[in-house]
């Protein structure tokens, strides 16, 4: 299972020391996993994630990583058979039960669970190598939290292929709603994307931060965000359509002033928003109380607004 490693580099000389502690600490002998190539798997997410932080910052910065879920994910996308088994011991239920709370249909719960144990177990072949996506699981959150949004998005993803081939109607008789995931705690992020987000956010019209809040933060469906608003779904959704891109669009556009290359940015923008030290709610929520705003105000934003 072991690769050839190369040493980490471009890192302060403590962060060596800092690799032989958590190395004991961690369960990678256990799968057969060498100090070295946790040495490497480590130095990849700092630098991705604190690339220019100093060794105080990078030891802080590490001490809130899941070290143990990290090397579990790790062994598991490499290969290790015994870190399966753990895993399946840990998560085989757990990823059931948040099928469910997803699908809210047994059988639905079921086919995406099995899906998604596909995708982690690497039934992708890449130059002669099994593709895991347990692979880009970085320890910055619980792995619990990780495969909850990972399961989340195929099932956002079915959705949208599906999507051509229903009315919103029917797609609200027929249940079509996701769960909100479960809260993480936070734990540092790249200081510019935490300033990027809170001005692209904090710069849009009241109307848009109520929309957005009452949508992914209430939980409200998009019909009842509808009805609050007095214009039809259909405008809700072809707005939070528009706002998703234009907030991508600013926020990469700021990273990018603020000395991120395109490929930085676009990496940074592949955080769960969970993890994120700005408080989304804070920032949303000032608006996201019931009111009501005049039709033809929500309905000109969705034409001509953001986007």
């Amino acid at each position: 299972m072991e690769r050839a490693t190369e040493p980490a580099t471009g890192l302060p000389p403590e962060f060596e020391t800092l690799v032989t502690e958590l190395y004991a600490k961690s369960s990678a002998a256990q799968f057969g996993m060498s100090q070295s190539r946790l040495d490497v798997i480590l130095a990849e997410v700092v630098r991705k994630y604190a690339g220019n932080a100093d060794a105080s910052e990078i030891r802080r910065f590490c001490a809130c990583l899941r070290v143990e879920e990290l090397v579990l994910a790790r062994a598991c996308a490499e290969g290790n058979e015994h870190a399966w088994e753990i895993f399946l011991t840990r998560y085989r239920e757990k990823l059931y039960d948040i099928g469910l709370q997803i699908a809210r249909e047994d059988s639905a719960a079921r086919d995406l669970a099995d899906s998604l144990y596909a995708n982690l177990y690497g039934t992708e072949l890449r130059e002669g190598r099994r593709v895991s996506k347990l692979s880009s699981y970085t320890g910055r959150g619980s792995l619990e939290g990780w495969l909850r949004t990972v399961m989340a998005q195929e099932h956002v993803n079915r959705y949208r292929r599906n999507r051509r081939n229903l009315s919103l109607d029917e797609e609200s008789e027929g249940g079509a709603q996701f769960a909100a995931p479960e809260p993480e705690p936070s734990v540092p992020a790249d200081p510019r994307l935490v300033a990027a987000t809170d001005a692209a956010l904090g710069a849009l019209p009241a109307e848009d931060r109520f929309i957005l809040a009452s949508y992914y933060l209430d939980g409200r469906t998009l019909a009842e965000t509808a009805r609050l608003l007095s214009v039809h779904e259909s405008t809700i959704s072809r707005k939070l359509d528009k706002l998703a891109k234009y907030l991508r669009k600013q926020i990469l556009a700021a990273l990018v002033r603020r000395g991120m290359s395109r490929g930085q940015a676009e990496e940074a923008l592949a955080v769960d928003v969970r993890d994120l030290s700005l408080n989304v709610r804070d920032r949303l929520a000032q608006d996201s109380s019931t009111r009501t705003f005049p039709e033809k105000n929500v309905e000109a934003q969705a034409g001509d607004g953001p986007g």
